[in-house]
């Protein structure tokens, strides 16, 4: 096997699949990333058996192929011998016993590789089921859930986002049992039967910054236990999440007693003040009052240790009944974060009951919930 390539497309591509190589893999072999050279193509391949990554570099005059073969090398050394060589193409060739000679310039490194046949194989998805989606749209759906997942693995079934794919829309719903996260997008051409995946949430991160900033077209083939995405070059398979998802649409208020109106740059400045004295506190925990005859709002935290702190809130609307209730800053935050529009309607039922996060747009198919914190 023996290649030569400009090295900054190749680093370009490296940086994708490393994506899927975990410096703690649990099989030796998968802390490598397994090279396969063809006439026609160089594919580069990653897993951590999470997430698998393939990729495939095109022969053009950028790359060019001597002997084909296949080969897999230690991920990490690999990435910093390639990303610090001095020229702007380098050369490798795969010689007796795996030993692999890399060249650019006045540089040679020789480094010791595995036997490609070890390396697991990827899923075989199937194609009748497949429909492609616009990556923007899935991108902005991913961030708009996914950070709501649950991070303690003691159900992993929230660990993940449920997505339900169907020819109009596709909605996506995360909850880590104190808050909620659900936002649904209509599509032009969706599957033809509807579809549903529980897709774990780092999985999808690292999605997300493959997709990137564009809009590149996702072509999505769900299997029984994988999903492959394909965009562009780049085959991404994510293991998805068994069991059933809870109903989660049960938990939403279909009406409130009090709501408001806040501008969403400023209700997020003065949950900034409020979180640096309750995070410092045990507790980490915010009022919000709400007096609508006085027409007030006000949001105060404390710490034991450090003070306190009280601010008068501006908003555009408040109507209702008086309210007072607490919460942990951080998931507003969060919510906040998440948002679509300039301004947010939040609207409450009872102290102890949680509240919702919507945006101010009625076409908008987006509601965040949060659970709020018993004080007494």
């Amino acid at each position: 096997m023996k290649f030569t390539i400009n090295r900054n497309l190749f680093i370009e591509n490296l940086n994708n699949v490393m994506r899927a190589i975990s410096s703690r893999a649990t099989i030796p072999i998968l802390g490598g990333i397994k090279l396969t050279l063809t006439e026609t193509e160089l594919l580069l391949t990653g897993s951590d058996t999470d997430i698998s990554i393939e990729l495939r570099i095109p022969v053009t005059e950028d790359l060019t192929v001597e002997s084909t073969g296949t080969i897999v090398l230690p991920a990490r050394f690999f990435s910093e011998i390639i990303k610090k060589l001095p020229g702007k193409s380098f050369s490798l060739e795969v010689k007796d016993s795996f030993q692999t000679q890399i060249i650019s310039e006045n540089s040679e490194f020789t480094i010791n590789g595995l036997d490609a046949n070890n390396y697991p194989r990827l899923p075989e998805i199937p194609d009748e089921t497949s429909f492609t989606i616009s990556g923007k749209t899935f991108r902005e759906i991913i961030n708009e859930t996914q950070f709501a997942v649950a991070t303690q693995e003691s159900r992993l079934v929230l660990t993940g986002v449920h997505f339900t794919f169907s020819p109009e829309k596709i909605h996506a719903v995360a909850t880590d049992s104190h808050r909620l996260s659900g936002r649904a997008i209509s599509l032009d051409k969706g599957p033809q039967t509807k579809t549903d995946l529980i897709i774990p949430g780092k999985n999808l991160q690292e999605l997300s910054y493959i997709i990137g900033e564009g809009d590149p077209e996702i072509k999505v083939s769900p299997g029984d236990s994988q999903v492959l995405f394909e965009i562009g070059n780049i085959l991404f398979y994510s293991r998805l999440l068994e069991g059933s998802y809870p109903d989660t649409e049960r938990l939403i208020p279909t009406e409130s007693t009090t709501s408001v109106e806040f501008d969403l740059a400023e209700l997020s400045s003065a949950l900034d003040r409020a979180s640096l004295l309750t995070h410092a506190g045990r507790n980490n925990v915010v009022d919000l009052t709400m007096d609508t005859e006085k027409q007030t709002v006000k949001l105060s935290g404390e710490s034991a240790e450090i003070g306190n702190v009280e601010e008068d809130v501006g908003f555009k609307k408040l109507e209702g009944k008086n309210l007072k209730i607490s919460f942990n800053p951080d998931y507003l935050r969060d919510a906040l974060r998440a948002s679509v529009t300039d301004s947010v309607i939040m609207q409450f039922t009872q102290p102890l009951r949680p509240f919702t996060v919507n945006p101010t747009k009625k076409e908008i198919d987006f509601v965040q919930l949060i659970t709020p914190v018993r004080t007494f």
